[in-house]
């Protein structure tokens, strides 16, 4: 087995997570790590690494291969988990967080909200995607 498999969507796993630090830190004025622990953010590491994945296979072994519809089939789920199923449950997170903090404000109580950035924009999808297609088109293996 050649490594390009493992090696070509790791790649793209970290590139991805080092845009996803360079961004983050722009944004807070400071060098910001904590975001590569963090779920969401652009782009999509997730999304790179599987679109890699999928797209060195279909270089590889060609499109009409089964292994090439199996791994596109497995980006799609995985696109999809990180832009809707995932998203929405950080929309439900905003919710009950206003929930908890209106019922403990009239107590005088903090509770530990949940977190509520848990998904991906379809746009830091889309950019995980492109930066996952090229790392497996241009990237030598």
């Amino acid at each position: 087995m050649s490594l390009r498999y493992i090696v070509l969507p790791l790649i793209a796993w970290a590139i991805a997570q080092g845009t996803k630090v360079v961004l983050d830190s722009l944004r807070h004025r400071r060098l910001y790590l904590r975001g590569l622990a963090e779920m969401g953010g652009m782009p999509s590491s997730h999304t790179a690494m599987v679109a890699a994945l999928t797209t060195t296979i279909g270089r590889f072994n060609g499109i009409s291969n089964a292994f090439f519809a199996i791994a596109l089939i497995f980006s799609f789920v995985v696109m999809y988990d990180a832009a809707g199923v995932r998203r929405a449950a950080g929309r439900q997170a905003v919710i009950l967080n206003r929930l908890v903090d209106d019922l403990f404000a009239q107590r005088g109580v903090r509770e530990e909200g949940l977190r509520e950035l848990l998904g991906h924009t379809p746009f830091e999808v889309f950019v995980g995607a492109g930066l996952g297609i090229a790392v497996g088109l241009l990237v030598p293996a």
